[in-house]
């Protein structure tokens, strides 16, 4: 089987990897299409530690199941289900999970993957391959929601103009609150232009802290120090981005300004899907690069380049004899 392993050396692409023989309750899932990601990219870094089979954001077709036959997307988390963080509906937390391509569980950067039968979800026919390939990072940024309230007079700054960052802007500015991006990159910012999301340079940025919310989608260690300076009072910071440095950054202004610091990672699969299904996210603008998998080293290297945004892996085309190891 081809897959994509981070190992004590770095990446390899490999085609002699065995195929994933599923453990109880998991369902063998031929990949279709995954995406590279930031998180990816950090654990590369050494986040994590983790050492397998990297990706996590993907669409495949389910080889048994009740799904058998059509095209499913996962859920990352694979919980125990039996411990008492599972048993009162917060399994994303359990303490002996694991998680697809980035803790002890081998990911979707291969031709073959094994998810448990209950973190799948089935594709509306409707969807095409590239925007079922987002459900995953959309769903994190339908996260966002599940854990803050935006009213119309919310004045909210999505920090960070790159993957996720553009799927928060997208979600949070259906809400009825005024958005705004702040990047780096012009380019990456002129792709808003036509979701009428409002944009601004960070070097032409006023730190005037009125924003009642700021999400921080930097990827960069040093994005919470930036989120401080642009939160009100008694605001609040939403931290998306994980990083493998170390964030040396002073706390004090949370306490004497009563800012209230939420952690958001994964989400909703159904409300993704829901939303890509009744076309009110623009996936496409975001796709910057295609590769098949065998050239997944090239699409690492690209995947860091500024001006990148998501750069996606495709399996097509990979040798059936392999696909059989």
């Amino acid at each position: 089987m081809w897959g994509v392993t981070l190992t004590e050396n770095g990446l390899q692409v490999r085609s002699d990897l065995p195929k994933p023989c599923p453990a109880e309750g998991e369902i063998l899932v031929r990949v279709l299409q995954a995406g590279i990601c930031e998180t990816d990219l950090q654990l590369v870094r050494g986040y994590m530690n983790f050492r397998g089979i990297l990706g996590h954001e993907f669409v495949g077709i389910a080889e048994a199941g009740r799904y058998a036959g059509g095209r499913v997307v996962g859920e990352i988390n694979n919980p125990c289900r039996r411990c008492p963080y599972c048993t009162q509906g917060l399994g994303n937390h359990c303490p002996h999970r694991t998680v697809l391509g980035i803790l002890n569980h081998d990911g979707a950067f291969a031709e073959y993957v094994a998810v448990p039968q209950e973190n799948l979800h089935p594709v509306p026919e409707s969807l095409s391959l590239d925007q079922a390939t987002f459900t995953e990072p959309l769903a994190a940024a339908c996260q966002i929601l599940q854990q803050i309230d935006i009213s119309p007079s919310s004045q909210i700054i999505v920090l960070g103009d790159g993957r996720l960052g553009n799927l928060c802007a997208q979600v949070l500015n259906g809400q009825g609150g005024a958005v705004t991006v702040i990047g780096k990159h012009p380019e990456k910012l002129r792709r808003f232009a036509s979701l009428g999301i409002p944009t601004l340079l960070l070097d032409d940025a006023t730190f005037d802290r009125r924003a009642d919310v700021v999400v921080d989608c930097t990827g960069s260690s040093r994005g919470i120090e930036t989120a401080l300076r642009l939160v009100k009072p008694r605001g609040t910071i939403v931290m998306k981005t994980t990083v493998a440095d170390t964030q040396a950054v002073s706390w004090a202004p949370l306490v004497i300004d009563e800012i209230t610091l939420v952690g958001s990672r994964c989400g909703p699969f159904d409300e993704a899907l829901r939303m890509l299904e009744n076309r009110q996210i623009d996936i496409h603008p975001l796709i910057t690069a295609r590769y098949p998998l065998r050239e997944a080293l090239t699409a690492f290297d690209v995947a860091t380049q500024p001006q990148q945004l998501k750069v996606l892996l495709e399996m097509e085309g990979l040798s059936e004899d392999s696909g059989r190891r």
